[in-house]
């Protein structure tokens, strides 16, 4: 009998360094080799000059009296200045807190609150979101952005704005780029060389089954080693260059993406602020870029472009597509259409900073679609049932991850730290998996109901929360049903406590407040909800419901 456990083995060791030592590694190794290249802003920068740049903000920070293990917070777009912000705040110690772009008022005041946030680097607005406007509604003065006052916000004394523009409360970024001093040079210095790998670094918030959202807190052991062994898996070397459309808040983009081309001397690529698939189309062609990045479906709007043919693609050769399964169609277009032979499926969570699997360069198309990979070096996974106990290679269970990734916990939650990480230091997923006699692990469900829509977790408890606040919903249960654009749909069924109330009623209260993907695209107002004989709700009913309800409307409107 093979139980389903896996460690993953490799020659080379971990790194033991902090992210800024990373970084000043590699720029005197590859100092005049591109760095980041953002190319909605025209910015072009080699890995001397990245250096130099983080360096300088670095020594702005500490200038405007923040230091190591502060939290300050980051709400903007794919930019240059994120990267330069999430390198200098690691030189420093400063814990840099992601803040979804999709974010509306609520969610921000919840999270910057949260982890107590003294500082955020905002940008101006991005598509729908006034990011300023919401500044300003949340603060009760911001004087010259040095000495901010809130009520809402207690923590919060200082914002610095990314634009062209000055606003009156902000510091410009830009002001605070300037050359610093061999004198704060070198408090930067000092700084960097008391941090520790171990040290807390970063904090994503990931949406809870119960609840608010929580702030997985990341070290740089976790990120940087992750980052660094997700490139190798995919052979990055200093010539390669990888396009980066996903997300930088996300891990995908600043672990997957910027971390893995920091520690190997790879190139970033910014094809703009967020997806489009013509822009990614051109930066590969004209950057020439031999990786990508995406969910599935981000390659499928780009292999479904009008112009497709007319792009020069032939330098790909590999990338990560993660976030959800990927359709076999799609993989072979990939591989033959844009020449990704070597591209890899990675799976894993915010909390395993984040992948734990991820498949070879050589593995079958097979592989690719079926499973998730194989466990990445210096993790341990393991398949359990319900009772705790290790399965056989085979056999359905939860998949648990134990090893150096595994986060340091959610920040100021340690009950929901110790029911995600159990006694013996393995981490729940709350992913069904199974494991093959090679190791290769499938996915096949979530014990509990979270929704994936188009790679965005979609956490039911998290909208259930925010609609138990109308005065007139009695009650209200979320869940996810296909769609075959973003893979799920976010569907709410409501009770209600007097009639009226309308789904543009519904949708009305959350716009603004909640994140458009999290918006439900489905409402049904009803008398009563499935339930077992025990009164517990069941949502696999509600949603075997919507299913055949929304089959019958597309064939009646065939």
């Amino acid at each position: 009998m093979t139980l389903s456990y896996v460690s993953g083995v490799r020659d080379a060791p971990l790194l033991y360094k902090t992210i800024g030592a990373a970084l000043e590694d590699t720029a005197r190794q590859f100092a005049d080799k591109p760095a980041l290249i953002s190319r909605e802003q025209g910015v072009r920068l080699t890995y001397s000059e990245l250096n130099d740049k983080a360096d300088d903000f670095a020594a702005a920070l500490l200038g405007l009296g923040l230091a190591a293990g502060e939290r300050i917070g980051i709400w903007a777009p794919n930019c240059a200045e994120w990267v330069i912000t999430q390198l200098a705040t690691a030189k420093i110690g400063l814990v840099l807190v992601n803040i979804n772009p999709a974010y509306r008022l609520a969610e921000v005041e919840y999270a910057l609150n949260k982890v107590g946030c003294k500082a955020l680097v905002l940008a101006e607005r991005f598509k729908s979101s006034d990011y300023v406007g919401m500044v300003r509604e949340l603060t009760d003065e911001l004087g010259d952005g040095r000495n901010v006052k809130s009520a809402r916000i207690p923590s919060l004394k200082t914002t610095i704005l990314i634009s062209d523009h000055t606003q009156d409360g902000f510091i410009p970024f830009s002001a605070l780029q300037t050359r610093a001093t061999d004198a704060q040079l070198q408090d930067v210095r000092s700084i960097m060389g008391a941090l520790q790998p171990e040290d807390p670094i970063n904090i994503q918030f990931t949406s809870g089954t119960t609840g608010f959202p929580k702030g997985a807190t990341l070290s740089h052991h976790n990120i940087l080693n992750n980052g660094y062994f997700a490139g190798q898996r995919m052979r990055f070397s200093e010539e390669d260059s990888l396009c980066i459309p996903v997300p930088l808040y996300h891990c995908f983009g600043m672990v997957l993406g910027v971390l893995a081309c920091v520690t190997h001397g790879a190139a970033i690529v910014f094809p703009g602020e967020a997806f489009e698939p013509e822009s990614v189309l051109t930066a590969v062609s004209e950057e020439k870029c031999t990786a990508l990045h995406g969910v599935p479906t981000m390659f499928i709007a780009e292999l479904d472009h009008a112009n497709f043919g007319s792009f020069d693609l032939s330098t790909l050769r590999t990338g990560i597509m993660a976030g959800s399964p990927c359709p076999v169609e799609v993989m072979k277009r990939v591989i033959s259409e844009m020449n990704m032979a070597e591209v890899t499926i990675g799976y894993g969570m915010t909390e395993v900073s984040p992948l734990s699997f991820q498949s070879m360069p050589e593995d079958a198309l097979d592989k690719r679609v079926s499973t998730v990979g194989l466990v990445h070096p210096f993790v341990e996974a393991k398949i359990v049932d319900e009772d705790g106990a290790v399965v056989e290679r085979g056999v359905q269970g939860e998949i648990l991850f134990r090893g150096y990734s595994v986060m340091r916990g959610y920040w100021g939650d340690p009950e929901r730290t110790a029911e995600a990480i159990d006694e013996q230091n393995w981490m729940h997923s709350g992913d069904l998996a199974t494991m093959d006699e090679a190791g290769y692990v499938a996915i096949t469900g979530r014990v509990k109901d979270m929704i994936i829509r188009g790679g965005e977790n979609v956490y039911p408890r998290e909208i259930e929360e925010y609609l138990y606040r109308h005065t007139d919903i009695q009650d209200v249960q979320v869940f996810g049903v296909p769609d075959e654009k973003f893979g799920e749909e976010v569907c709410a069924w409501i009770k209600l406590k007097a009639q009226g109330l309308t789904e543009d009623d519904v949708r009305a209260f959350c716009k603004g407040q909640i994140a458009h993907y999290k918006i439900p695209r489905y409402i049904r107002f009803v008398q009563e909800y499935p339930m077992t004989v025990t009164g517990k709700i069941q949502k696999f009913v509600m949603r075997e419901r919507m299913i055949e309800e929304l089959e019958n409307a597309s064939r009646q409107s065939a």
